[in-house]
């Protein structure tokens, strides 16, 4: 890539999350993916924006473009600059053990003490996170959601996005502080920072497509496992290396797995329409979605329920054909992680 494609590139993906100045001297790239063994599904529990994989080649890529000299010279000609002790650090997220892997290629001595601290702070998240998830998985405990990983006899390493209800795009103070269970897909967005609301119109095009796939599998996988779901783990074969079939025989089953879905006594996944929640104009949104029939399709046919956002507060609910509703005033409060709308 030539220096001026590495600063258009770079300045697009930085807008896009919000990252346009205020950076820390350590800015932590984060991928994620899943460890486990003998499962015909283990992609259904990487990044569904990376195709079923992991999330790290994304990751490693995006820290060495944000770390090389000739994007930092390239940067100022679209608007941001990053402070010259700003590194940039490509991770992965493994979400069955909690483990948080830290690519540190080339990290300067100058910021040893940083990653110290940061692979501290991660230890200790991943500990508390390893516990609020046991108190879900059947049979579990602390000390033993790790191991779940490597056991290939296991059938719920982990819930996956089981239990997914909703995706906010709005600046993070809106949502601080909520205790949102775990179910919400988060995009940072400041309306402020996109005059012509071409970030918008990615994250309509692009990360709110890719929450509908994953909503709508499990949802489908919940509500008629005959029909969308994968069946029963115990008995898979795994046929042609692109399906499974259950026992000896049988039709290819999409979707995912009983197990992946149901604790042995209930659902663990609401099957819920994903609540879109978008802290921008409804006019800017109408437009969008005017020159993008097909993600319009989704709302208008109720695949997806629409939200306008304000000052943190819906404002606006849109209506299958029939176009916006506004909210009483003072709108209502934003998601709330126990009470989906």
């Amino acid at each position: 890539m030539s220096t001026a494609d590495k600063g258009r590139l770079a300045a697009t993906i930085l807008r896009a999350m919000g990252l346009v100045a205020g950076h820390a001297r350590l800015v932590l790239l984060v991928g994620h993916g899943a460890s486990m063994t003998n499962n015909p599904h283990h992609s259904a529990y990487h990044c569904g924006a990376c195709g079923g994989q992991t999330g790290e080649v994304s990751a490693r890529v995006l820290a060495d473009l944000l770390n090389d000299p000739q994007t930092r010279a390239a940067l100022p000609d679209h608007g941001i600059t990053l402070p010259d002790d700003t590194l940039f650090v490509a991770a992965l997220h493994d979400t069955t053990t909690d483990h948080v892997a830290l690519y540190e290629v080339n990290a300067p001595a100058s910021h040893a003490s940083d990653l110290d601290r940061a692979a501290n702070w991660l230890a200790r998240a991943a500990a508390r996170n390893r516990t609020a998830r046991a108190t879900r998985l059947p049979s579990a405990t602390p000390a033993t959601v790790a191991a779940r990983a490597s056991n290939w006899a296991e059938t719920r390493p982990e819930w996956g996005l089981a239990g997914c209800a909703a995706f906010i795009a709005a600046p993070r103070a809106v949502t601080r502080g909520i205790d949102l269970g775990g179910r919400a897909f988060l995009h940072s967005y400041d309306r402020a920072l996109d005059p012509d609301f071409t970030v918008l119109e990615l994250i309509l095009t692009a990360p709110v497509v890719v929450a509908s796939w994953i909503s709508l599998q499990y949802y489908g996988s919940t509500v008629a496992p005959p029909l969308f779901g994968g069946g029963t783990k115990l008995i898979h074969n795994v046929t042609g290396g692109i399906g499974v079939v259950e026992g000896n025989g049988g039709r290819l089953r999409p979707g995912l797995p009983w197990q992946a879905v149901h604790d042995g006594t209930r659902t663990v996944h609401d099957p819920l329409r994903l609540t879109v929640m978008l802290d921008a104009p409804t006019s800017a949104i109408d437009a969008i979605l005017g020159r993008h029939p097909d993600v319009a399709r989704l709302f208008d046919n109720g695949w997806l329920h629409l939200l306008a956002l304000e000052g943190g507060r819906v404002v606006a609910r849109h209506r299958p054909g029939k176009g916006w509703r506004k909210e009483t005033s003072g709108g209502t409060p934003p998601f709330n992680g126990n009470k989906p709308y």
